[in-house]
């Protein structure tokens, strides 16, 4: 695999200017951060499916038994479910979204703790990473996102700068959607559905909330989950003992809630604190906004004119085709 470079802007997706670096200098306004509005991962991490997609990242990450033993003795995610997803989600946000200092900033704080905490294995990183880029793109494109082949390859390039933050090397990192599942494959014969796994399973169903929040975890949380679980790849389910669900229900199930999710504005959902994408907005401009349309228009340039335009199902036709 080749090293990507890790300059501001992945793959020259910088924004509208600004040269601000890591190293404690303060980022100029206009700074794109490490990402930028042209990369691809800028538009997909704006999208609300990406909750359902971290949840399946949680389920398919506790399949690996070192990684998920190292969460049961270190994390608190079993005693602050809450808190720990929302300092997950406030990361990938501030490496998206926020200046280039303030990604590395967050990056450097994330390395000191895997090393206090004695879980920088490189081996265990890449498996957390992978099952984290994976699940995004499996529920994006597969929900509805027009992301073609070339789009998820660019975007799992564009990721090796994430994963470097975290501490592994760039260069071993699958930057392809084929070299991604090569990875899959080495890697599956030393999975397991242990009794950790079986745990976390259990706890992502019924986590815990106040007594007034159960019914909402009964009318949402349980469908968010639940779709998660459904996404999962099969020899997971096999692992989990469960028989996979129809694959076609499945989708369906996704782009429905994908499509219902989206029609809430996103300067609404983008209100939420800390409110990454706003700000991002306010540094670089009104173009910086967020957009699957603008997927599309990042695929006519890679594959020519009028292709990308002809390709609405997520870029893979045989697979994620919404049944009629």
């Amino acid at each position: 695999m080749d090293t990507p470079g890790t300059t501001r802007g992945t793959g020259g997706t910088g924004g509208t200017g600004g040269t601000g670096g890591p190293g404690g200098t303060a980022a100029p306004r206009g700074d794109p951060g490490l990402f930028g509005p042209r990369s691809v991962t800028w538009h997909l991490h704006s999208d609300p499916m990406m909750w359902v997609a971290g949840v399946r990242a949680l389920y398919l990450q506790a399949l690996h038994p070192a990684a998920v033993r190292g969460v049961m003795i270190n994390s608190t995610f079993m005693d602050d479910p809450w808190g720990r997803l929302n300092r997950t989600a406030d990361f990938i946000g501030t490496l998206t979204y926020g200046t280039t200092e303030a990604a590395e900033r967050a990056g450097a704080r994330v390395r000191r703790v895997h090393r206090l905490l004695g879980v920088d294995d490189p081996a265990l990183l890449l498996w957390v990473h992978c099952a984290e880029v994976d699940s995004y793109l499996h529920v994006l494109r597969r929900s509805g996102l027009p992301v073609d082949d070339a789009l998820a390859d660019r975007y799992l390039t564009e990721q090796r700068t994430s994963a470097r933050l975290v501490g592994l090397d760039p260069g071993e990192v699958p930057g392809t959607a084929a070299e991604l599942a090569a990875y899959f494959t080495a890697v599956r014969p030393v999975l397991a559905a242990g009794d950790d796994a079986r745990a976390v399973e259990a706890f992502l169903r019924r986590p815990p909330v106040p007594a007034p929040l159960v019914p909402a975890r009964a009318l949402l949380w349980r469908r968010v989950a639940g779709l998660a679980y459904q996404s999962l790849p099969p020899y997971a389910h096999a692992l989990y003992g469960t028989p996979a669900p129809p694959p076609d229900t499945v989708t369906r199930r996704l782009t429905a809630t994908g499509g219902l999710l989206r029609r809430v504005p996103g300067r609404l959902r983008w209100q939420r604190p800390p409110r990454h994408i706003l700000k991002a907005m306010a540094r670089l401009g009104p173009d910086a906004r967020p957009a699957p349309y603008k997927l599309r228009r990042q695929g006519a340039i890679l594959d020519g004119p009028g292709r990308a335009e002809e390709r609405t199902d997520g870029g893979d036709s045989t697979r994620w085709r919404t049944p009629g």
